[in-house]
């Protein structure tokens, strides 16, 4: 695959977080990106006060998100800054743009005008919630884009206001499925069909992960809310130097009876799991005193020593100190004059060599890239592929997914995959086969339950739509020697099973690449096949607390906070960082291994947090749904129960407008000011907004301009036709998710149903097979 030496251009019109990841991505894989700032610069700069302790944060995210880019200020609200913007256009590939709908316009960036301006052009448009959507005028907040997404109502303790996950969680998850939709848009390209606009809304990637609540409601009728930290069959406990989240399932009773060593779990009223839960309140103090006088590393190694999926609270200083992190290069050795150093890359993979580059000053590159002509953009994406006469073929047509992926994030990369156009075979034991297949969702009436020989439960008809189901058992001869004849003729194998277990099994990339050297072979493992802790085991709550995003996430005056089981935000944002980095090695001809660390994902998220620590030693802590460079910042209460309207104040003008609405004389002219009065301010916010409804908040602040959205739960989003035009879930015969984004000049076909076990085992190993290709 010869072709991964090209390099794109890259012109992002993008400022903040979202947009800026994607194009990261870009840089760090070696591509031209040409940084287009205001004449004040991006907002993440920190231009207001350097001084101040947040806004340093926010420079360091600057710093994290925009080393190896070129600098170019232009002011699109002048005749001559947009045409300085549109010959940088004419010259790119690729377009990142945070632009509300008119600014596109103005740019040719979408519609009929983008078709005859940039016929060949890729478009990434990363907004707050779309532009079909007004809102999406406001920087693209996610806060905001989590409340009205409905995963903020899933966060937190349920007596209590709904959280934003720590850090930009929304804007990140957002960028990665920015970086993969340039990807298909630009395989749309080598078929032979022109541009496109990938249009991603931060609301639509949060609602994505949250598919559970979606298909939960449905199946129970009830409305999924957060459950907090202390409730429930998993929860954290108090250890003596921070928190342990305590994660097992029903068939390790006696590992957990081992680890505590107390007799009274040894009970046989607690024998079995719906006894355990019906007496939780009985149990649940001995854990407790055992936690109490254990420090948090004693907990981890010894439950992960009997193999239960235990977490502990890391905070930014425990990661920069992790011995398994320096190990693997994600935490660099300082390096002389360089302050702090920037993180390593969160994957690895030999042909995708990782570049860091400068920060670049504001407009460092202006008068360079401005003052003589650029050449054209590249043809390396244009070449028309082998199916370029099929108008209906997705991007990823012709692509052969070979997917030992179980439960989330193995499998739900898969379902990206196949979404747009792949053959994703779907490899099981039959004795083993993916334990989603069985998972009972809490509460669903006993109808619905799974009936004899019902292999598909609704969680893992999510995971697994449009996919083909083979058995194989890997741990024969036989069963190896199918496998490998179907690596011959395939193009991805996907796997995330604990490190170790392929090269046991003989399925290993090293033995794979030895059948089919252009295979790009991705394991999305808990945290990497090497390191101190790479066998560890883990659930998504395990890596939220692993990775500090707990440590972040949570009320200013409690504990860290995990995304919980009912979400587990890490296992989703690495199965959208996986489909896209395979849609990357299979649009630019690259051949290779890809080793990708869940826990290193979402850290990775954190930059701005963990580089500011390097730089000053300051440990950030939870601060609720406050974030620095705004003010207000929060959600409210309004009337009715559990209703919400989320507030998010970016300029004095913002501040002014919502002052005078809930009758403040003023609002600190700066963000630092509104911490000095805070109280003051939310409680006037707060009794103004709790003798409404979250809809008449939206539509008095939002005519001020004042952004505002309301917060919504699953139930919400059901019936918000901004959902169900978006296709962010689908519904027949049973409710599953949908897409992360849309495109403009391609709509994927809803999928398939998820097979049944071994479904099409003679199908694809027949001779008739329409798949193998070998």
């Amino acid at each position: 695959m010869g072709e991964s030496g090209e390099v794109l251009r890259v012109v992002e019109l993008a400022q903040g977080v979202a947009g800026p990841v994607a194009g990261r991505l870009f840089a760090g894989l070696g591509h031209e990106v040409v940084k287009c700032e205001p004449p004040t610069g991006d907002y993440l700069r920190g231009t207001r006060d350097t001084s101040g302790p947040s806004t340093d944060v926010m420079a360091f995210g600057f710093a994290a998100l925009n080393a190896g880019k070129r600098s170019v200020a232009i002011d699109l609200d002048s005749v001559e800054g947009r045409h300085s913007a549109t010959e940088l256009i004419a010259t790119a590939d690729v377009v990142i743009s945070d632009l509300c709908a008119d600014q596109a316009d103005a740019l040719f960036l979408r519609g009929e005008a983008r078709r005859e301006h940039w016929p060949e052009l890729v478009t990434v448009s990363v907004t707050g919630f779309g532009l079909d959507n007004a809102w999406s005028v406001h920087r693209p907040d996610s806060m905001l884009a989590e409340s009205f997404g409905g995963l903020a109502v899933m966060i937190g303790e349920p007596n209590r206001r709904p959280l934003s996950l720590g850090g930009e969680q929304a804007a990140h998850a957002a960028g990665f499925v920015g970086f993969f939709g340039a990807m298909l848009a630009l395989q749309r390209v080598r078929q032979g069909k022109g541009g496109d606009v990938a249009d991603v809304a931060l609301s639509d990637v949060v609602a994505y992960i949250d598919w559970k609540s979606d298909v939960a409601h449905a199946v129970t009728g009830v409305t999924p809310r957060r459950g907090g930290v202390r409730r429930g069959r998993w929860r954290m406990v108090p250890a003596l130097d921070g928190w342990a989240g305590v994660i097992y399932q029903p068939d390790q009773w006696d590992s957990m009876i081992q680890l505590i060593g107390d007799q009274r779990l040894a009970d046989p009223c607690f024998a079995d799991e719906p006894s355990r839960d019906e007496s939780v309140e009985e149990w649940w103090p001995v854990i407790e005193e055992w936690a109490a006088v254990r420090t948090r590393d004693q907990i981890y190694k010894e439950a992960q020593g009997l193999g239960l999926a235990f977490g502990i609270s890391t905070d930014m200083a425990d990661l920069t100190a992790s011995a398994h992190y320096r190990s693997r290069g994600f935490i660099p050795e300082p390096q002389p004059g360089v302050l702090p150093p920037t993180l390593g890359k969160f994957f690895t993979a030999a042909e995708l060599p990782w570049t860091t580059g400068d920060v670049p000053a504001l407009g460092q590159h202006t008068a360079e890239l401005l003052g003589s002509r650029m050449p054209p953009r590249t043809q390396a994406a244009h070449r028309p592929a082998t199916n370029a006469a099929d108008p209906t073929a997705g991007p990823l047509a012709g692509m052969v997914v070979l997917d030992l992926g179980t439960i989330t994030a193995g499998a739900a990369t898969g379902r990206l995959l196949a979404d747009y156009g792949a053959t994703v075979i779907k490899i099981e034991s039959m004795e083993r086969p993916d334990p989603f297949r069985k998972w009972v969702i809490a509460g669903t009436p006993a109808e619905k339950l799974p009936r004899d020989g019902d292999t598909v439960s609704p969680v893992f008809e999510s995971n697994n739509a449009g996919k083909f189901g083979v058995t194989l058992d890997l741990k024969s001869d036989e069963g190896q020697e199918e496998f490998r004849r179907l690596v011959a003729g395939a193009d991805v194998v996907i796997e995330n099973f604990r490190v170790g277990v392929t090269k046991r099994l003989g399925v290993d990339y090293a033995s794979l690449r030895r059948i089919n050297p252009a295979l790009i072979y991705l394991s999305l493992s808990s945290q990497g096949q090497d390191g101190p802790e790479a066998q560890s085991r883990s659930y998504g709550s395990t890596l939220d607390m692993l990775s500090g995003l707990a440590s972040l996430t949570g009320y200013e005056d409690g504990p860290p906070t995990w995304s919980s089981v009912d979400v587990n935000y890490p296992d989703q944002l690495v199965s959208l960082f996986g489909a896209a980095l395979v849609a990357y090695c299979w649009n630019r001809r690259v051949s290779t291994y890809v080793d990708v660390a869940q826990r290193e994902t979402v850290s990775w998220t954190l930059a701005d947090q963990i580089e500011a620590f390097l730089a000053t030693g300051r440990i950030a802590g939870p601060t609720g749904n406050r974030r620095p460079g705004a003010a207000p910042h929060d959600v409210y209460p309004c009337s009715g129960v559990d209703r919400w309207v989320a507030i998010a104040c970016f300029t004095d003008e913002q501040r002014a407008a919502l002052a005078a609405v809930v009758g403040l004389e003023r609002i600190g002219s700066d963000w630092k000011g509104y911490g000095d009065d805070a109280g003051r301010i939310d409680q006037a916010i707060e009794a103004w907004t709790s003798v409404r409804s979250r809809e008449e908040c939206v539509r008095i602040l939002g005519a001020l301009a004042v952004p505002c959205v309301p917060v919504l739960n699953a139930e919400d989003r059901a019936r918000d036709t901004h959902f169900i035009r978006h296709r962010v879930f689908l519904d027949g015969p049973v409710r599953r998710k949908g897409f992360p984004l849309v495109f403009e000049g391609h709509l994927p076909p809803p999928p398939g149903p998820a097979p049944q076990v071994g479904e099409h085992t003679d199908l694809v190993l027949g001779e008739g097979s329409p798949i193998r290709r070998s």
